[in-house]
């Protein structure tokens, strides 16, 4: 009789930068039947060498990392090539940033605050080729979809580029010009350029109210 083979367990990246939650879901991923956890990361730099060096199924990526943000390794990992799908799990507002991983090649967004059979089930669609988005969010796409001219379906947030808001998400947790700079690594004169764009389009007068608005967002925001 020929023997019968499991089939290959998912093998799972995680980049996240929280030691405590990564080992969380380490754990979690290790109990589900069918799942293993290839590689683990807290920066874009390292995530994506592992990702390289593995050739994972799925990669799981949080938007806040050591340094530069998740949005910004979602970006290099279709800019290498790289044919692994990468779903998104943060703490941070959907309306805010899931249109923008979208856009940035990821196949899903999904909320830290979800339960863990939520979790896998996210995994489980991306790996079938599908796209995973909460009810809330995918609703709000939906409308925008169907009705883009609707007026207060924009914040001002929703102007800043990507590397705008990574820049503004570091003012509210209290780095100065040089720390973002070297957090980034951009020059300071960048960093100026930045902060300019974000005063403007967030209607801000001066330095004050830009780092009290972002003190603000992030400590509403987890940042």
């Amino acid at each position: 009789m020929p023997s019968k083979t499991s089939p290959k367990p998912i093998k799972v990246v995680l980049v996240e930068d929280h030691l405590m939650f990564r080992e969380w879901l380490g754990e979690m991923l290790g109990r589900e039947p069918g799942f293993t956890v290839c590689g683990e990361a807290d920066n874009i730099q390292q995530g994506l060498r592992i990702i390289q060096q593995t050739a994972p199924d799925i990669a799981i990526v949080d938007i806040t990392l050591r340094g530069s943000s998740g949005l910004e390794l979602v970006k290099d990992i279709k800019a290498h090539g790289l044919s692994v799908p990468v779903l998104v799990l943060s703490m941070h507002d959907e309306a805010l940033y899931a249109e923008r991983v979208l856009r940035a090649g990821a196949k899903g967004y999904i909320s830290k605050s979800e339960a863990s059979g939520t979790l896998t089930e996210a995994i489980r669609q991306v790996l079938a080729g599908k796209i995973y988005l909460g009810e809330k969010m995918t609703t709000l796409m939906l409308e925008k979809i169907s009705n883009p001219r609707a007026i207060g379906t924009t914040s001002r947030m929703d102007l800043l580029a990507d590397r705008e808001l990574e820049v503004f998400q570091l003012i509210g947790r209290g780095y100065n010009g040089r720390e973002i700079a070297e957090q980034l690594h951009l020059g300071e004169t960048t960093i100026d350029t930045y902060r300019a764009r974000i005063k403007e389009k967030l209607q801000l007068r001066n330095a004050a109210e830009l780092y009290s608005r972002a003190a603000q967002w992030v400590q509403e925001n987890g940042g």
